[in-house]
């Protein structure tokens, strides 16, 4: 038997489905690759991913993974050229030759200047001119003239001394660089027997020809230095399992690099690989989030603009944790680590909050040089924040996730800080600060975030929702104003709605502020709804039966077009759009029918059906059975429980039946749990009255049951 093509409508719900799905796929692959290229950005320079130089940085504490010993060349090398380093030069013994050169040039000179003392046609001043211009002795005046005047025995005794100390000095060794040396030693060998005066000159002639004898010998005193070298023995550098290679700020030196080289602990460039290892890790925690968020939250994460938001809020933070973590000291500290938790646990649950503080802090455990203390830091922070803000229904709920947030890190730094010596005091008071500054900061973000996100994309918050329930709101006060009966029959319904809520542990809040705005566009035309019209004027008798039902049907549209002029969120627009779903005005098309004597064809049954779309969550659904249960009971105004019973398993039945609840995930139970609620809710209010036993009191309950009920004809899908 061959099978029926699908029909158009089916066709494009899968379409739909599939372009939603590549959507979701599109936006979930574009976070995880946002968050690698957040957390692989080398923003700090690349120390920890390039590997460590002699005078880098070292950005931690690096341990010894394992007990080891080895011979260090560096040590070795080091020791070898400190010994080299005491050896002495080698020159060879005083050469005579030079000796007796500069015996041979003192003599010259003597006998210059005894030519020019015995020049009889020289004047004195061309002959003290002649001693001034000698090129190895600088003579002065006092001492030409004393030279000049001086008898010949006594200049032949000063020749005499001058060249028996320069012999004297020229015998010892004068090695380059020890000139000064050696004529400092010759006022100590000058004759005593001689006068002072002559002694005079022979210290100033003598010291000009003083030159060095002892020649370096670099062959010899390299090869001393060799052996010295070799005479010392390899050094082996050792180090015990868990012993600090190099501290957490040290410049590292050659010998700590020899040691990591050792140990294998210097990387090489490889950005792919850490990239590759960024990318693991990234799929590990962002599948992971996601399957959770998935199972917890399917609605929610499959809405396009939530799933992109959340992915965006990651991205953000992995690039903030990269930015402020990686060679900082204090400001790793400051991270605002319970804002993304305090988010995600107001837009989804505390559930998430906790998850998402759980891959923060991996994260940030995986960039920190003190891996442990700052991913407990940063868990701890943000699971603390999320389970103490809630459903953030107050500001107050904000101050106290930060001051959550901020204790839970504190005792982190206290456990992790407190017993550690190489933390001052004023370092571990800093780290203090910081942790109140975080928690502080991450519930100022938290709460503008919320505000700015929630209506960019549509979000509403709990503190939204309550400001919209205020009695006092221009639309609420307008309702009431205009429709005070609508007013009373949405009070109704939000009471039913919102304990059904909490029964099937739906949105209480959410149904509830929805049901006080879900007639508001009955405010517009007030006289044409049951509710607010005085007994016996019904205008609807007056109007054929398309007219009468394209007023009852526009109060969704004009519903709707008000709230979007006064910025109601789109969450509250969709109680106003779906709680008549695509029900007909049954009443109308029954008289337009009967006008038409009988003959459908005449009649376009979408002039009598509400727009719609249907429910499309438990929140709106339960409104549409809450809407149809009120508007039943006040019509019927069941005395007894098993009448209430049996009103409120029709209404449900009756929408089950036209398809309404088929885009909801309202299990059996959660409808059953629904009827009895209501069963309840109307039990109390209209249970059995007390029969007075006289008549006025008669008339009494008479006046009270009166005021219960609604003699209007138009049927409950007017309500």
């Amino acid at each position: 038997m061959q099978e029926a093509p699908d029909s158009p409508l089916t066709t494009i719900e899968r379409l739909r489905s599939i372009w939603l799905s590549l959507r979701l796929w599109f936006i979930l692959v574009m976070g995880l690759a946002g968050v690698v290229a957040a957390i692989s950005l080398p923003i700090t320079g690349g120390t920890q991913s390039f590997g460590l130089g002699v005078n880098d940085v070292a950005p931690q504490d690096i341990l010894a993974p394992y007990a080891h010993s080895y011979v260090s060349d560096v040590l070795t090398e080091r020791a070898r050229e400190a010994s080299a380093a005491g050896i002495s030069q080698v020159y060879d013994p005083p050469d005579s030759s030079v000796a007796r050169q500069q015996i041979e040039q003192l003599n010259g000179t003597l006998d210059f200047i005894d030519a020019i003392r015995a020049d009889s046609f020289a004047t004195r001043e061309t002959k003290l001119a002649d001693l001034a211009a000698l090129e190895d002795v600088r003579l002065d005046a006092t001492t030409a003239q004393a030279i000049l005047d001086m008898p010949d025995s006594r200049w032949e005794s000063v020749k005499a001394e001058t060249r028996s100390v320069l012999e004297q000095v020229m015998r010892t060794e004068i090695r380059p660089g020890r000139i000064e040396e050696a004529r400092r030693t010759i006022p100590a060998l000058i004759s005593i027997s001689i006068p002072e005066n002559q002694g005079e000159i022979v210290k100033t002639i003598a010291p000009g020809f003083v030159a060095p004898n002892a020649k370096l010998n670099e062959a010899a005193t390299e090869a001393s230095r060799e052996a010295a070298r070799q005479a010392v023995e390899p050094i082996t550098k050792s180090y015990a399992a868990g012993e600090t290679i190099i501290s957490r700020g040290e410049v590292v030196s050659a010998v700590e690099l020899e040691a990591l080289e050792e140990y294998g602990l210097l990387r090489a460039p490889e950005p792919w690989r850490e990239i590759a290892i960024n990318v693991l890790l990234v799929l590990l925690l962002g599948g992971s989030f996601t399957l959770y968020a998935y199972r917890t939250h399917p609605k929610q994460i499959s809405n396009p603009s939530m799933a992109l938001t959340t992915s965006l809020l990651f991205i953000v933070s992995a690039f903030a944790l990269q930015v402020m973590i990686p060679g900082r000291t204090v400001l790793p500290y400051i991270f605002p680590a319970a804002t993304l938790p305090i988010l995600f646990a107001v837009f989804f649950s505390p559930g998430m909050g906790v998850f998402s503080a759980l891959v923060t802090g991996a994260l940030a455990g995986f960039i920190a040089p003190r891996g442990l203390e700052m991913s407990l830091y940063v868990i701890f922070a943000g699971v603390l924040a999320s389970l103490m803000v809630g459903r953030a229904e107050r500001l107050g709920s904000f101050i106290w996730a930060g001051v959550a947030a901020a204790v839970g890190s504190a005792v982190v730094i206290v456990v992790f800080r407190i017993p550690d010596p190489a933390t001052d005091l004023v370092g571990k008071l800093s780290l203090l600060g910081a942790s109140a500054t975080s928690g502080m900061l991450s519930a100022s973000l938290g709460f503008g975030l919320l505000l700015g996100i929630g209506n960019a994309i549509g979000i509403t918050t709990n503190l939204q929702l309550i400001e919209l329930s205020r009695p006092d709101h221009p639309l609420l006060q307008q309702i009431l104003r205009n429709a005070p009966g609508t007013y009373q029959h949405s009070l109704q319904v939000a009471n039913l709605a919102e304990q059904a809520a909490r029964a099937i542990d739906a949105n209480s809040l959410l149904t509830r502020v929805g049901a006080l705005y879900h007639d508001l566009g009955k405010s517009q035309r007030p006289q044409y709804f049951i509710e607010n019209q005085v007994g016996g004027q019904n205008v609807h008798d007056q109007l054929d039966p398309k007219t009468s039902a394209d007023i009852i049907l526009g109060h969704v549209r004009e519903g709707d077009e008000l709230a979007r002029r006064h910025r109601i969120p789109q969450s509250i627009r969709a109680f106003i759009r779906e709680h008549h779903g695509t029900l007909e005005t049954t009443y109308q098309y029954n008289q337009a029918l009967e006008a038409a004597d009988g003959d459908e064809a005449n009649l376009d049954r979408r002039d009598f059906r509400y727009p719609g779309p249907r429910p499309r969550s438990r929140e709106t659904a339960l409104l549409m059975l809450a809407d149809g249960v009120e508007a039943a009971a006040r019509a019927e105004t069941p005395q007894e429980e098993e009448a209430i019973d049996e009103l409120v398993r029709w209404v449900i039945e009756d929408r089950m039946a036209k398809g309404q609840l088929d885009r909801t995930n309202l299990t059996l139970k959660d409808l059953d749990t629904t009827r009895k609620s209501f069963v309840a809710t109307l039990k109390n209010i209209y249970h059995p009255r007390v029969r007075y036993p006289n008549s006025n009191a008669k008339e009494a309950e008479k006046e009270h049951v009166a005021q219960a009920e609604d003699a209007s004809p138009l049927p409950s899908t007017q309500a």
